[in-house]
């Protein structure tokens, strides 16, 4: 990985993002509806990614996982339909952990030389490959088919059935009982969902009896921690451990440069330690990502689990929704570096991801041009990765009632469906190039500014490496600055200082804002009143501005708008 540049990662799920069935319908199966293939992410729809400045391309739900259809012709063992979640399935109710999800190949039958073209692909674009790693769940039905011969036993062969928790199981089961969730069908006769002993559902939800909010569709894998009193068995090292190790050594194998790691905080820290740290002895280039929610956890995750990157969620994430839905001020964002402080290198932020409500919906902003100033603060406050969901340089406002996932707005992970925003990029000159003919002008409008803006955060040094300062505690009382809309920080290095102020307010503002003696005295700049040459980035326009301690800094900013003023040191 380039260390002088930012990463950027779009994530994009394959089922939906290269179908072009313009007439989807609810709970549609994959023949009315249509599924998106491996084969169709070209060359050409790659380089139309990397114009967003991206380095890395998170290719979400490859792993095989439950789902309908019916792939037994294929050696393919067939999900019972009454526990997939929708038509589609979960693309975390992991069903073979060593294979590629057959929906999205062109032939099943090629659909692992399907999918390392498509990294083969990617690596030529210039583009690195991430995908999922699953590790506390695995489907109800799992079986693989398509382990390699030095692959362990199957997760669960050998299990004692017999006992709640044993170090030596895979799973773990609530004895004696048949597995009934609640409000969930599990079919009739021949065609019933039948599981006895019953095994705890993968979100920690130890009985027989889940219910339908519950991760039903899903079995928890056993690492060797008893729920019962919280012991730790670690030594020996549990049959889990190794298990799951032998398949993040298979897909490294393959050339995949890194991992998104599903809810780590569900997993012993102690396994991430020895994992990581086995895989980067073998394969030192690859990247761990951490899906964490619990902020007190970001810390250890980095320094003991070894993990390089986490989400952000908790911290940014929360506080930028809150701020653009009106209930928190944007001042809580000081509080926000403040907890991660030397974290930042390590911080992934980002706006949208599968699991959240897209940044335009109803649910959210319900106005897509509204971003600017959340785009802004989240690529550039710290050196972290920028994590962009596709669709969402488009202004995509999950407005569709796609089956199983209602108009709740999130673009559905369970359903087999279309998302328009895409299709028409991708279909704009009507040869399988994308294309911004057929987007609409605020569309071609919101594109260009996410171009520009992950451009500036993915190559300007002062954010890749700078240091950062916040101006906010020295604009508290100024009568131009309003603390619950406006924010402003520095990022600089001894060759540039970038001055950022985004404003998440209706009203345009004409900011003076207040830049301490300290800040120029920590980041060891020359402190004088004199006129400097001033380039605003994300405009382009250029200006004579005062940079200095003894007068504020002076800038306009419009509704939702925000500036990226950069000034060279000689």
């Amino acid at each position: 990985m380039n260390q002088s540049r930012k990463p950027i990662i779009y994530q994009l799920l394959p089922r939906l993002f290269t179908n072009y069935n313009d007439k989807c319908i609810p709970s549609g199966t994959i023949e009315q509806n249509g599924c998106g293939k491996l084969a169709d992410i070209t060359s050409a729809v790659l380089r139309g990614i990397k114009d967003l400045s991206v380095s890395h391309v998170w290719y979400t739900g490859v792993i095989e996982h439950a789902h309908c259809p019916d792939y037994s012709d294929h050696g393919i063992k067939r999900d019972n339909p009454h526990v997939v979640k929708g038509q589609a399935g979960s693309p975390y109710a992991i069903s073979d952990y060593y294979d590629i999800d057959p929906d999205l190949a062109v032939d099943p039958d090629k659909r692992m030389e399907e999918f390392e073209a498509l990294v083969a692909r990617t690596h030529d674009a210039g583009l690195n490959v991430i995908i999922d790693f699953v590790p506390n769940h695995v489907a109800r039905r799992y079986s693989s088919d398509a382990a390699p011969a030095d692959a362990p036993d199957d997760l669960g062969v050998g299990d004692n059935t017999d006992m709640f928790f044993s170090p030596s199981n895979n799973f773990y089961y609530i004895t004696r009982q048949l597995f009934a969730p609640c409000d969930v069908d599990l079919g009739n006769g021949k065609q019933a969902y039948v599981e006895f002993p019953a095994k705890a559902s993968g979100n920690d939800c130890y009985n027989a009896f889940p219910s339908h909010n519950d991760w039903y569709d899903t079995v928890k894998l056993n690492y060797g921690v008893d729920p019962a009193n919280g012991s730790h068995h670690f030594d020996p090292i549990p049959p889990t451990w190794h298990k799951m190790l032998h398949i993040l050594r298979y897909w490294a194998s393959k050339g995949i440069d890194g991992f998104r790691c599903d809810m780590v905080h569900m997993v012993p820290l102690e396994f991430w330690q020895w994992a990581i740290s086995n895989l980067k002895a073998e394969f030192p280039r690859v990247i761990f990502i951490a899906e964490l929610y619990d902020i007190k956890l970001y810390r250890p995750f980095v320094t003991v689990g070894g993990f390089d990157y986490l989400y952000d969620k908790t911290g940014i994430y929360d506080t930028l929704r809150a701020i653009q839905t009106g209930s928190v001020s944007a001042a809580a964002l000081t509080s926000c570096w403040q907890q991660t402080e030397g974290l930042g290198p390590h911080m992934l932020n980002f706006l949208e991801n599968h699991d959240e409500q897209r940044f335009a919906s109803p649910q959210y902003a319900g106005d897509p041009a509204k971003v600017i100033p959340s785009l802004v603060v989240s690529s550039m406050i710290n050196t972290g990765p920028m994590m962009i969901y596709m669709g969402q340089e488009l202004g995509e406002p999950a407005t569709d009632e796609e089956g199983y996932s209602g108009r709740d707005g999130r673009t559905t992970i369970f359903d087999y469906w279309s998302v328009g925003t895409i299709r028409r990029w991708l279909t704009g000159d009507g040869e399988g190039h994308p294309s911004a003919a057929l987007l609409t002008p605020r569309e071609q409008w919101l594109r260009g500014q996410y171009i520009n803006i992950l451009q500036i955060a993915a190559n300007q040094k002062a954010i890749t490496r700078g240091r950062f300062f916040d101006l906010m505690y020295v604009n508290y009382d100024n009568p131009s600055f309003n603390p619950h809309r406006h924010y402003a920080f520095l990022r600089s290095t001894p060759a540039e200082t970038l001055l950022i102020a985004v404003n998440f307010g209706p009203d345009s503002a004409d900011l003076r804002i207040n830049i301490p003696s300290h800040a120029f005295e920590m980041l060891q700049l020359r402190d004088n009143q004199s006129a400097k040459p001033a380039t605003e980035l994300i405009s382009g326009r250029k200006e004579s501005k005062v940079f200095s301690s003894e007068a504020p800094f002076h800038t306009f900013l419009q509704p939702y708008d925000a500036v990226v003023w950069r000034f060279t040191h000689s």
